[in-house]
């Protein structure tokens, strides 16, 4: 634990871990949040500029709401960000549909390369053991 001070209001806090933000401006942004979701669902053809001035809220933090997937448009919406690989607009997340399928693919390719082989059972003949006569 670190003491550090607030990137939005500079007060000085115990920080964790995750964004430097106090508890304050973190349940304030929270709230925002659900302000925005809410006038998202109201008015689903809105883009980001307009969302931002009409919810006094900045365009990084809308984009990050997207790409932490809390923040979803509709289909239909002119609202798009790029993918993080190829550059394909989509309405939520990190990556399209096909990057995801890529990366998971890839994933899978190397868990199979890195997992150990079985090793072969040692079968033991019966002929070469030690025998004891009874007496």
């Amino acid at each position: 634990m670190e003491i550090v001070m607030c990137k939005n209001c500079g007060k000085l806090f115990n920080h964790i871990s995750g964004e430097r933000i106090c508890p304050a401006c973190q349940k304030e942004i929270e709230q925002k949040f659900f302000e925005v979701k809410k006038y998202v669902r109201e008015n689903p053809d809105i883009g980001i500029q307009a969302l931002s001035k009409e919810m006094d809220v900045s365009v990084a933090q809308i984009k990050r709401w997207i790409r932490e997937e809390r923040l979803i448009f509709s289909p239909d919406s002119p609202v798009g960000i790029p993918c993080e690989s190829c550059g394909k607009t989509i309405k939520t997340g990190r990556y399209c549909e096909a990057c995801k399928a890529t990366l998971a693919n890839e994933i899978q390719n190397v868990s199979a390369v890195n997992k150990p082989k079985p090793q072969p059972s040692i079968k033991r003949s019966t002929e070469n053991k030690m025998r004891f006569l009874d007496n």
